[in-house]
């Protein structure tokens, strides 16, 4: 493969991402609708892009990790996207961002109109494994176009080919329901051993090795007793990330009593003026005893 690549997203994951890149000996040539961010970038390697498209022109494989679905499907099918450049026959675009399944489907559409390939791959793991390299990413991609990229997602972490274009981010769909009702699990534990005079901090470790323990208890339980919510990612992406589920799960007529119950709870949290906080602090929300 071409070790140019382009980055689309130079926010929180685009940052982990790109400098993981870099140090895999990648030359990246990255874009952000916010300057500075761009600017940003280029002090740990990433070469400037003034467009979507100005990186797709550059590129024959582009990454893309954005806020929500409206700046993924910009990214893609706008003005200054990366349909609307030159000679993006042969070409490939990789989404990692969490995207509505409507819009992952129109776009990759529009892209095969050009006889360009488009991979759903959303990721779990967050910045601090994207920059590792240890990201979960959900694939969803023809054959041909998965394996174009696999020596490439590989650096990034451990991919799963999930199936067709779409199948990525109904994994991901999956893994939301799972993480982010139990981010309010953990919250409700963390109550309750507070409660009755435990020493929340050995939780982790005590519960490790039976069926309770998990790399997100480990990681988010230790934030909420600490009170750390700097952003590993927004409370805002979570409420997005809740809303996407309740209508995807809405559109199969599934019930999802435990998601919609942690919906609640992060529409309470971002009223609150927590948007700009880290999920975890979901917490925040049940009293202290």
């Amino acid at each position: 493969m071409d070790k140019t690549i382009g980055f689309i997203g130079l926010g929180l994951m685009g940052e982990g991402f790109t400098r993981r890149l870099v140090e895999k000996g990648y030359r990246v040539v990255g874009f952000d609708i916010e300057a500075k961010r761009v600017a940003a970038a280029t002090g740990w390697g990433v070469t400037p892009a003034k467009s979507a498209a100005d990186v797709a022109a550059q590129c024959d494989v582009i990454l893309c990790c954005v806020i929500n679905t409206a700046a993924v499907e910009d990214a893609a099918l706008g003005a200054d996207g990366v349909v609307n450049a030159a000679h993006v026959a042969g070409k490939i675009l990789i989404d990692h961002s969490t995207t509505e399944l409507g819009a992952t489907r129109r776009i990759a559409a529009s892209l095969s109109a050009k006889a360009m390939s488009f991979i759903d791959a959303p990721v779990s793991g967050g910045p601090g494994a994207a920059k590792a390299g240890t990201l979960a990413i959900m694939a969803g991609g023809d054959d041909a176009a998965i394996a174009k990229a696999a020596p490439l997602l590989a650096d990034l972490g451990t991919m799963t080919h999930m199936g067709p274009v779409g199948t990525g981010q109904a994994t991901k769909l999956v893994n939301q329901t799972l993480v982010l009702t139990n981010y309010c699990v953990i919250a409700e534990a963390l109550r309750l051993a507070e409660s009755y005079g435990v020493d929340a901090a050995k939780i982790p470790k005590a519960l490790a090795t039976g069926h309770a323990g998990s790399n997100l208890l480990a990681a988010a339980m230790p934030q909420m007793i600490a009170e750390d919510f700097a952003p590993r990612g927004f409370a805002r992406q979570v409420l997005k990330d809740l809303e996407m589920l309740q209508a995807a799960a809405r559109d199969q007529h599934l019930p999802m009593p435990m998601a919609s119950q942690a919906l609640t709870l992060y529409r309470l949290l971002i009223a609150s003026g927590k948007s700009e906080l880290d999920a975890t602090a979901v917490v925040t929300l049940y009293p202290k005893p």
